[in-house]
């Protein structure tokens, strides 16, 4: 192609400024030409630049939606209007966003007063429960080693009884024996 083919065009990705394309209608011009004060105006509003940058380019795209021949003859104040009711808009959504989820957590958790109830235990009771598993798991440290391993293999890992039997080396019924005298000692122990 010639130098001189592309004389009277204009590319739109080349770095010429966005200001000058000619497609543009003048409500875009205006806000290219006003995208920083938009950008301040909403940031103070929501106290959030990353927000206030999203509102700025959902302007944007409702601005590219509306038909470039539309007469807009005071682009600077209806891009202030638009700016503010997207940020109505966003504040109304968030609003229905937590009612719906507010609602959906009365729905799911129980209160009592008002006040969100706790499934799980108490302090007190967490408490006392770590305290058994403690001493639980000293007195099977306690046990002999071949009734510890038993228990252990059987009702710590879950194997059956035949296959800690296999495990261990022994018949079925001797580990049934180890494991009866593990729960004998072990609850004697829990006891004391």
């Amino acid at each position: 192609m010639s130098p001189g083919a592309n004389a009277g065009k204009r590319d739109v990705t080349s770095s010429e400024p966005p200001e000058t394309r000619p497609q543009d209608s003048p409500l875009v011009a205006a806000f290219l030409e006003k995208r920083q004060t938009l950008l301040l105006f909403l940031a103070a509003r929501t106290r959030s630049m990353a927000r206030a940058e999203d509102l700025v380019q959902d302007l944007f795209v409702k601005i590219r939606q509306m038909d470039p021949a539309a007469e807009v003859r005071a682009p600077g104040p209806l891009l202030y209007r638009m700016a503010a009711n997207l940020l109505v808009d966003q504040a109304r959504s968030a609003q229905r966003t937590e009612r719906r989820d507010d609602q959906w957590r009365r729905d799911t958790r129980p209160t009592l007063g008002g006040e969100d109830i706790v499934e799980g235990p108490g302090a007190d009771e967490a408490i006392i429960g770590r305290e058994r598993v403690r001493q639980l798991a000293e007195a099977v440290a306690g046990l002999p080693p071949q009734m510890g391993r038993a228990f252990r293999l059987h009702k710590l890992e879950g194997l059956s009884q035949a296959q800690t039997a296999q495990a261990m080396g022994v018949s079925r019924k001797m580990i049934e024996q180890h494991i009866q005298a593990a729960v004998r000692r072990l609850t004697q122990s829990l006891r004391s």
